[in-house]
């Protein structure tokens, strides 16, 4: 089998996502572009924080086992 990939927007305040940072938050949930909930450690989109935030569309691939490979920012 082939790794999958998730396409999903995501649109955290720079708040928010400070919650990661004080323990608070560890995981991030969102609705993926064909409907999945998906939830996973908000330690995997942290080199996309700025100052504002997170925004942006990004795209996940996992393994055909659902092992986390990586996520890149696509817009």
């Amino acid at each position: 089998m082939s790794n999958q990939l998730i396409r999903f927007k995501l649109n955290l305040g720079y708040d928010q996502y400070l919650a990661v940072y004080q323990g608070i938050a560890k995981t991030v949930v969102t609705i993926a572009d064909d409907g999945r909930r998906i939830v996973f450690p908000a330690s995997n989109i942290q080199s996309y924080l700025t100052r504002t935030g997170i925004q942006g569309y990004f795209e996940m691939e996992l393994t055909a086992n659902n092992k986390f490979v990586g996520i890149k920012k696509l817009a």
